[in-house]
């Protein structure tokens, strides 16, 4: 594909950031604070720390400030950004069992062991306008966290917003079923002691392991993940799962020291788990099983993970059928910031492509009329 070299229009290109930086900047209303975009827009920050593959919340609140909102672009910000970072340290596999767990759901029983835990979630409003968030002030908030705190004073302490102990832990679902032998076993390759398949260094390699599928899904755009996962639960492949599990907290951040070599827990991270379970016939006598599709990611984005785990279950089958179940289509189509990059490089000049079809095009047409 050739191209033509743009030369000059530099005073152009340059005068055209600051006609951008004027349309973000030229209306009455107040600077937006990057603490304020962090604090407030959470789910618009955790989506761009997982598409921009960095647990950075106070970067990512500057990039979508800088991408005007744009999460995509913020994204690729981010990622970029995360380009031009040593690594220094591999964190320890992490148990999510140890998960600080905010939200807790399963839609496969009612009375699971712990307890549902609606936490943090709009699942239950009507979708209609707050038109009170017009009228908001730093008074109201006051009023309101005043109240919430005075019910949160009459909670078990267990449940109480002030307990100052840790949350307490869960059992797994799929623990459950793989107890009474109703679970296949994971087909997982063995846990080596060395750092596993890295995308960004290793690149990708089909068939891909396991790891390497669950990084690509993680760093996917949640729209396009969630628009393959929902062509397969409409009939277009033969994955239609039960979401076992959704669960919403911090896991604990663990480094080998690199001293005396022991682990330490160097903090924690926000994710979002995910695992649907989904029916099989496995083995020459069909006998029926359940199997697991795992989804997690950086912040909370539950439509994400579940897709993710919808997706990572549905390129496990053998006999690809529909899109959503080719491997190579998945993975090579759901990362936004390559999506979004090569559409937007039809911006670039084709001039000399073009030119070159549009002269086939008038002899093709000079040849059709001598005819």
């Amino acid at each position: 594909m050739g191209y033509v070299a743009v030369k000059g229009g530099t005073e152009a290109v340059a005068y055209a950031e600051k006609v951008s930086k004027y349309f973000r900047v030229k209306g009455a209303s107040k600077l937006l604070e990057v603490s304020q975009i962090r604090d407030q827009l959470r789910l618009a920050v955790d989506r761009v720390i997982a598409e921009g593959s960095l647990y950075a919340p106070e970067l990512a609140a500057l990039a979508i400030k800088q991408a005007e909102g744009d999460l995509l672009e913020a994204s690729f910000i981010m990622r970029a950004f995360r380009s031009t970072r040593p690594r220094d340290y591999y964190s320890v596999i992490t148990d999510t069992r140890r998960m600080r767990v905010i939200r807790r759901i399963s839609a496969t029983f009612k009375d699971v062991p712990g307890g549902q835990i609606l936490g943090p979630t709009r699942d239950y409003t009507v979708r209609l306008f707050n038109f009170e968030l017009v009228r908001e002030s730093e008074a109201t908030i006051r009023e309101f966290l005043e109240e919430l705190q005075a019910e949160a004073a009459h909670m078990r302490p267990e449940t109480s917003l002030a307990s100052t102990g840790d949350l307490p832990t869960f059992p797994k679902i799929i623990d459950i079923l793989r107890e009474q032998g109703l679970l296949k076993k994971c087909e997982n390759q063995p846990v080596s002691e060395k750092p596993d398949t890295d995308i960004t260094r290793d690149g990708l390699n089909f068939p891909a392991s396991r790891a390497a599928r669950l990084q690509v899904l993680a760093r996917g755009e949640t729209g396009g993940m969630v628009t393959l996962a929902y062509s397969t639960m409409r009939g277009y492949g033969n994955i239609h799962p039960t979401l076992g599990e959704l669960r919403v907290g911090y896991i604990p951040l663990v480094i080998e020291h690199p001293l005396n070599r022991g682990p330490i827990t160097i903090g924690e991270v926000l994710v979002t788990e995910a695992e649907v379970i989904s029916q099989e016939f496995t083995g020459e006598d069909q006998k029926p099983m359940f199997t697991v599709g795992y989804g997690l990611c950086f912040g909370h984005n539950e439509e994400k993970a579940i897709a993710m785990a919808i997706l990572e279950r549905s390129i496990a089958v053998k006999r690809p059928t529909a899109p959503a179940e080719d491997e190579e289509f998945v993975l090579y189509h759901i990362d936004g910031i390559e999506a979004a990059g090569f559409t937007a490089h039809w911006k670039l000049p084709h001039y000399v492509t073009f030119q070159s079809v549009l002269d086939r095009i008038r002899k093709s047409q000079t040849a059709a009329g001598n005819l």
